[in-house]
């Protein structure tokens, strides 16, 4: 594992308590950060900071909040909080998310596309407004925001799911805009699908296409998410915002 450079920073992980926020969470603790997990299941949040404790027992304690990030007053709460307990928030990263069903448009329940939407768009969008103005009144800041190739692309049977993960993108390369000369960059990445805990959201013929469009012919780890993420956190991250990184084993055409 290439060492990155995180010394000193504090940063938040949403859907910090399992698969890629985790995988996260650890890789920037692995690099000196000081970390707080944000989740909405407390038993997956406290085995989280059990399994990082272990993991980096010379590390300060993993904080933790369980929220809704659907909630801006619970997201609200939770940067308070979090501030509180760090004296600041130097990185955000946005991974909670959840998938939706795997249905044709059609029939797509109307319940379940809002809950999609709020979860996955909306939750990045008040994460991202709660802290971005710490930061910013600290001249510095990193936010990365996890998207996906669906957004880029649009997974048939997943309408959702693709849509909220292009407005993430949209989001994002806005919001980097806005915050070019404040030193807080912003920036998204787009996994392909990466075998996590949310294929059991999926039917097992989604999986298979999404597998079936991967040049590479496997699915992406959780550990080459981070190390991207990692590396956007840091101060050698310094040109770059508003950008999308692809991690898709060749998937992505543009």
């Amino acid at each position: 594992m290439n060492q990155l450079d995180l010394q000193g920073r504090r940063a938040v992980v949403t859907g910090g308590a399992a698969g890629i926020g985790l995988a996260i969470a650890a890789r920037l603790i692995a690099s000196g950060a000081r970390v707080s997990l944000w989740d909405r299941d407390p038993t997956a949040l406290n085995q989280a900071a059990e399994h990082l404790q272990r993991e980096f027992p010379k590390q300060p304690a993993v904080h933790t909040v369980q929220l809704d990030v659907t909630s801006a007053q619970a997201v609200e709460a939770a940067r308070d909080t979090t501030i509180a307990a760090l004296g600041g928030v130097d990185v955000l990263v946005c991974s909670a998310g959840i998938t939706g069903p795997n249905v044709p448009l059609v029939d797509y329940p109307v319940a379940a596309w809002r809950e999609v939407i709020e979860i996955n768009l909306n939750g990045v969008f008040l994460c991202n407004q709660a802290l971005t103005p710490d930061m910013v009144a600290r001249g510095w800041g990193r936010i990365v925001n996890i998207a996906s190739i669906a957004g880029k692309e649009g997974n048939p049977n997943a309408s959702a799911y693709s849509a909220s993960k292009a407005a993430v993108i949209a989001l994002t390369k806005s919001l980097g805009k806005e915050l070019a000369k404040s030193g807080v960059c912003v920036n998204c990445v787009t996994p392909a699908a990466v075998k996590t805990g949310m294929f059991d959201q999926m039917t097992q013929s989604h999986i298979d296409f999404m597998l079936s469009k991967i040049p590479m012919g496997r699915f992406g780890q959780v550990e080459e998410i981070a190390a991207m993420v990692a590396w956007l956190c840091t101060e050698d991250c310094s040109f770059t915002t508003g950008a999308v990184f692809d991690l898709s084993g060749g998937r992505a055409v543009y």
